[in-house]
């Protein structure tokens, strides 16, 4: 994966970063409970924090979560069975195009996350 992104990449790397940021982990604990990929998810979240994952990679990873948090997509998130359907494909799909640089510790990391968000929504 080369590192250089394009102007555009690199300005929507930026847009998606920002998205990403402000609003993930309210969606996130919004829809935890109705996520069947929910685990990979947040272990893709960690990945594209990591300073350490190449700027391609991110930029694709950061992608696949704006597209999670997008209140509008292709099929809406509310309907029963199908609403999660696309933002599944988006994601399994960057993440086939990433899966060397995402490691256990992201996916430890998510796990832990995922702990504190479900022992903070029992409480």
């Amino acid at each position: 994966m080369a590192q250089e992104l394009t102007p555009a990449e690199a300005d929507r790397l930026k847009n998606d970063r920002t998205r990403v940021d402000r609003d993930f982990w309210q969606k996130l604990k919004a829809t935890f409970r109705k996520v069947p990929f929910i685990d990979d998810l947040v272990a893709v979240y960690y990945c594209a924090m990591d300073p350490a994952t190449p700027l391609r990679a991110k930029a694709i990873l950061f992608g696949a979560l704006a597209y999670f948090i997008l209140p509008t997509d292709v099929v809406p998130d509310f309907m029963p069975l199908l609403g999660f359907g696309d933002d599944a494909a988006v994601l399994y799909g960057a993440i086939r195009a990433v899966l060397p640089h995402i490691k256990p510790d992201h996916r430890l990391l998510a796990k832990n996350a995922l702990d504190r968000l479900l022992q903070s929504s029992a409480g």
